[in-house]
C-alpha cells in the first residue's frame, strides 16, 4: 500500500501526467452529468434538451465567434456556448451526452475484455501444458480473425444498440491482456513464494488469485488505460456506420452529421467532436505510458 501511494504521489508531481489526469476527472464529470441528464428524462418520459429541434436556431455559430465577429446574440434566441447543428440543437450538450455515451462503452468493454484475459492469462501460464496450449489456440485464433469485421457481426447479429457494440468490441480485445498476463504468470510460477504456498497446502485457486495476481496488477491498470480510448475509438467508427446507438448523440453520429455540412461553412460540430476525442485519446495513452514507466519491474529495474 506504501508503494501504491508512493507510485501515485509520483504520478501526480509530473506535470504532463497532472494534466491528463485533470482532462480525464473533466470528462468523468461530463459524463456523470450527462449520465444525470438523461436518467431524468427518462423517468419523466420526455425529450431531453440535447434532441430537441428549434428551427429557427439552425448553423447558430459558437457564442465566442459572434463575440469576435461583433455579432449580437439574437432576441429570445438561446445560448450556444458551442454553437448549434442543423436541427437547432445544441453542440456542447450533444457533446456531452457523446462523452457519457463514450463512457459507457470504455468501462463496459473493459469489464468484458480484462477479466477474461486476465483468467484465461493464469490458466494457461500457472498450469501450463494442455490448458496452456488452449489459452494459445484461443490467443492465436481470435487474433487471426479481423477485428472490425467481427465487431460488425457481432453487433449486426445482436441487433442495432450498445449491447451489440459491448459485446462486440469486449470479446475482441482480450488476447492482448491474456498474452501479457500469461507471459508475467510464467515467470511468477517457478519463484519462492509461489512454492512455498504449494507446499502449505494452498489451492491453486488461492495461489493464482491471492498470490500471483497482486504481482501483475501493473498489467491490469496498464491494459485497461489501453483499451479504455481504443473501445471509444472504435464505437465511433462503429456509430459513423450507422450500426450502433440509435437515437442518443454518439461522437460518431455526430461527426458523420457534421461531414454533410462541412461544404455550408458549419465546422463547428466537426472540430468540437473530433477535439474530444483527440484530446480523451491523448490523456489516456499518455498516462498509460507513465503507469508503464512506474508500475514495470523490469522498467523500475532498469530506471533505478
Amino acid at each position: 500500500m506504501a508503494r501504491d501511494r508512493n507510485i501515485l504521489r509520483r504520478l501526480w508531481r509530473r506535470w504532463d501526467t497532472r494534466l491528463c489526469l485533470l482532462a480525464i476527472a473533466v470528462y468523468c464529470g461530463a459524463a456523470v452529468y450527462g449520465e444525470a441528464v438523461y436518467q431524468v428524462c427518462r423517468v419523466a418520459d420526455r425529450t431531453p434538451s440535447y434532441n430537441q429541434v428549434h428551427e429557427g436556431s439552425r448553423y447558430v455559430p459558437p457564442a465566442f465567434v459572434r463575440v469576435f465577429a461583433k455579432n449580437p446574440q439574437p432576441a429570445g434566441q438561446p445560448l450556444y456556448l458551442l454553437g448549434s447543428d442543423n436541427l437547432g440543437r445544441d453542440v456542447l450538450q450533444r457533446l456531452v451526452q457523446g462523452t457519457r455515451i463514450a463512457f459507457h462503452v470504455g468501462i463496459i468493454t473493459s469489464l468484458i475484455a480484462i477479466p477474461l484475459g486476465v483468467i484465461l492469462g493464469c490458466l494457461g501460464g500457472y498450469f501450463g501444458g494442455r490448458m496452456d496450449s488452449v489459452v494459445v489456440w484461443l490467443c492465436a485464433t481470435v487474433a487471426s480473425m479481423p477485428g472490425l469485421l467481427f465487431i460488425l457481426a457481432i453487433a449486426m447479429v445482436v441487433g442495432q444498440g450498445l449491447l451489440g457494440v459491448y459485446l462486440g468490441i469486449g470479446l475482441t480485445t482480450w488476447v492482448s491482456v491474456c498474452r501479457n498476463v500469461r507471459g508475467e504468470v510464467i515467470k511468477h510460477r517457478g519463484r519462492a513464494y509461489v512454492q512455498a504456498a504449494r507446499v502449505l497446502g494452498y489451492s491453486h485457486a488461492r495461489i493464482m488469485f491471492r498470490h500471483i495476481l497482486p504481482n501483475v496488477t501493473h498489467i491490469i491498470l496498464i491494459a485497461f488505460s489501453i483499451r479504455f480510448p481504443a473501445s471509444v475509438a472504435t464505437e465511433v467508427f462503429i456509430s459513423f456506420l450507422g450500426i450502433g446507438v440509435q437515437g442518443e448523440p454518439s461522437w460518431g453520429i455526430m461527426i458523420n452529421n457534421a461531414r454533410l455540412r462541412l461544404w455550408q461553412g458549419v465546422w463547428w460540430e466537426m472540430a468540437f467532436v473530433t477535439l474530444a476525442i483527440f484530446a480523451l485519446v491523448l490523456a489516456f495513452n499518455h498516462l498509460a505510458d507513465a503507469l508503464r514507466d512506474m508500475l514495470d519491474p523490469a522498467l523500475r529495474t532498469e530506471q533505478g
